[in-house]
C-alpha cells in the first residue's frame, strides 16, 4: 500500500461490490452505492493509487483449459535458510503447473497448488520438477476432489 486511507462506509461498499463483480461499470457501481459517478470514480482511483486492488481477474473454468486434476503438494525442505526458501519460492513460481504457493509455518514449509491434465501429468510434474530438487526433504501429494474459494474478503477494520 502506497497511501494510507481511512476506510469509511463508502470505501468498504466499493470494495465489496468490486470483489463480487469487477466488471461493473463506474455508472453501475455508483448506482449500487448511491453516489454520483464522478465521486465514485474518484473513490475508485483513490483505492487504486493506494494499492488496495492487486488486480482484476477473470475466473476461468479449469476444464476449459484442459485441466482435469488439481492437487496440493506439501513440501518440506531439508534445510532452512532465507536464501534457500527464497530460491525455492522463485523456482516454483516459474512453473506453469503451480497455480499458487503458500509458505507456511509448522512441519510443512510449502503448500503448492498444482494443476495438471491428469494423474500421469501430475506424476511427471512431481518426478521432473520437484523430486529432482536437492533442497526438498519430503513431499506429499493430495488430490483435490472439490474446492471453494470465496472471492470476497471480509473487512476487519474498525470504522
Amino acid at each position: 500500500m502506497t497511501q494510507k486511507i481511512r476506510f469509511d462506509r463508502i470505501f468498504r461498499h466499493i470494495i465489496a461490490l468490486l470483489q463480487k463483480n469487477a466488471r461493473l461499470s463506474n455508472k453501475e457501481l455508483a448506482a449500487g452505492i448511491g453516489l454520483a459517478p464522478s465521486s465514485c470514480l474518484e473513490r475508485v482511483r483513490t483505492l487504486e493509487a493506494a494499492g488496495i486492488f492487486r488486480g482484476f481477474h477473470a475466473s476461468v473454468d479449469p476444464a476449459a483449459l484442459g485441466i482435469g486434476l488439481e492437487a496440493m503438494v506439501a513440501v518440506r525442505l531439508s534445510r532452512h535458510s532465507r536464501r534457500l526458501m527464497e530460491d525455492f519460492m522463485a523456482y516454483v513460481r516459474m512453473l506453469p503447473q503451480v497455480h499458487a504457493v503458500y509458505h507456511i509455518g509448522g512441519a510443512i514449509d510449502f503448500w503448492l497448488h498444482v494443476v495438471a491434465r491428469d494423474t500421469q501429468h501430475l506424476l511427471d510434474f512431481n518426478l521432473n520438477y520437484l523430486s529432482t530438487r536437492r533442497e526438498i526433504a519430503t513431499m506429499d501429494t493430495s488430490i483435490i476432489f472439490t474446492s471453494f474459494r470465496n472471492p470476497v474478503l471480509p473487512c476487519y477494520l474498525d470504522e
